[in-house]
């Protein structure tokens, strides 16, 4: 199975936000940023969407399965 690895932490503080501001734009609680900045948690595509969109990244750089 492909290990899951996640860089949100990095464009996250890029874009100056906050776990809990970030949650907001995506409309998702705080704890599921926590969880997928721990690479606990695999997001939905519409959820990598609008992380993607809210820190202006693309998603490949973000998520990436190796």
């Amino acid at each position: 199975m492909a290990a899951f690895k996640c860089n949100l932490r990095k464009y996250r503080q890029l874009s100056n936000l906050t776990q809990e501001e970030l949650a907001q734009k995506v409309n998702v609680r705080r704890e599921t940023i926590q969880r997928l900045e721990a690479g606990k948690y695999n997001p939905s595509l519409k959820l990598a969407i609008d992380i993607s969109r809210a820190v202006q990244a693309p998603i490949e750089d973000i998520f990436i399965f190796d």
